[in-house]
Order: C-alpha cells, then structure tokens, then sequence
C-alpha cells in the first residue's frame, strides 16, 4: 500500500483513515477470523504514520469488538458475530452463509423415539409416533456457535436421513423435495452453560446462552420442525425492526 493514501489534507483525521482501512480488510476477508493483524511496526512502515495513530485506530476497532488484544500473542481478528433477523424464517446455514461465513455441523445424535411426549404435542403428532430427533453442534467457520436439537415428524425425518446429516441443510433439503415451511413461531430465553453444554462451545461453565424454540409450519398450517438452538450470546444475537 502507498504512504500517499493518508493525506494530512484529508478533511478526516489520519487514525480514522487507517481505521477505517483496517475496517475494509476484516470485512473482505483479506484478514481471517482468529488470526493474528500485522505488527504496529509493520502498520506504521505500510501506513506511514506515527504509532500513535496506529494505536488510536486499533484502539477503536478493539472497543468496537472487530479485534481483541491477546497477552503475549498480539492483536487478533474476532469471529464475525451472527445476527438473527426475527422476521425472517431463516436456518443456521443461510445466516452463517449471508455473513460470507461457511456453515459447518457435528452430528451428536439422530434417532426416531417414541417418548418424546412434549414433542409429539408440539408436532401434533399420536404419542407413539416415532419421531426423528437430531442434535449437531453448528459452526461459523470453525467456531462452534450452536448447539442444535431438532424434532421432525416421520415422514419428513426419512426424507432427512437420506442424508449426511453432518453436512444437510435441512431447509434446502426439503425445499428441494417441493416440502416448504411458510411461517413460524419463536420463543427466546436467557440462561447459563452447563458444564456439558460448556464443553460442546468451547466455552466456560455458567457463560450466558440464548436459547431459542421454534415451532416451523407448512401448508395447511401443519407443524413439521420443532428446534431449540442455544447460541453462544458472544457469537449471536437478534436484530428485531420496529416500526410505528
């Protein structure tokens, strides 16, 4: 990069042109998630700046949680942070995906049971109707963000297990089988990790999840998905539009 492109001229400070260069390469990409920015050192030599500027740049981009300094490493690009849109019906993979992210999953469980009482309800389903349940850790990238315990009835859970259920995306799997969801209805809660739950996100025991419960219809209001995901609350949460 030229030295030539901060301009004293320039009726923007020269930290806020670095910052927002800085800006232009985490979000394109060209600096991954969890990896380590270039020295100050190196900053000032490609910007031609004083370390001052730099400093007050990464600064912002600190407080603004794009980065996060780390003891004895350096300075290191934080995982986008996913942003669910509570007035669209949307899975995992497609938000991970709109944020430039590759969804990823590890398969914990999938089995048809016929004890799974408050399910079968929720489902509308007889009590002893085998029911599929599916519990996957998601990932953004390679950072586990979700865990994820889906129910289906049994007809749309052979449809699933045609499938690696490592990989599926379960709304293209059934879009393409001319099976669509057209609406659904959310619940949303707070609380705390267990020392499981903990384990599974990397994360410690006691961290605050949001746990979200939904309820998925198709045609002919007929319920066919019943999910609860709980979401590392440092890696998700809810962007709600109100209008008047």
């Amino acid at each position: 990069m030229s030295t030539n492109r901060f301009k004293t001229t320039s009726d923007e400070a020269l930290y806020l042109q670095v910052k927002n260069t800085l800006i232009d390469r985490i979000q394109s990409g060209d600096w991954k998630a969890n990896t380590l920015i270039p020295t100050e050192k190196e900053l000032i030599k490609e910007f031609g700046v004083s370390r001052t500027t730099i400093r007050q740049a990464v600064t912002i981009l600190v407080q603004n949680g794009l980065l996060e300094k780390k003891q004895g490493r350096g300075t290191v690009v934080k995982p986008h942070q996913l942003v669910g849109n509570l007035g669209q019906l949307k899975g995992f993979a497609e938000e991970v995906m709109e944020r430039g992210q590759v969804p990823r999953s590890k398969l914990l469980r999938a089995e048809f049971r016929t004890n799974l009482y408050h399910e079968s309800d929720m489902l509308q389903v007889a009590q002893d109707s085998p029911i599929l349940l599916v519990e996957r850790i998601r990932f953004a990238d390679d950072t586990p963000v979700a865990l994820e315990r889906s129910c289906w009835p049994e007809s749309i859970g052979q449809l699933l297990m045609k499938h690696d259920l490592n990989e599926a995306k379960f709304y293209e799997i059934l879009e393409n089988d001319e099976i669509y969801l057209t609406k659904a209805h959310e619940r949303i809660a707070a609380m705390n990790a267990t020392i499981d739950e903990a384990d599974l996100l990397a994360i410690r025991p006691g961290e605050a999840l949001l746990e979200m419960t939904r309820l998925s219809y198709g045609l002919q209001d007929y319920p066919m998905e019943y999910t609860k995901t709980k979401y590392r609350s440092d890696q998700y949460h809810y962007h709600i539009e109100l209008k008047r």
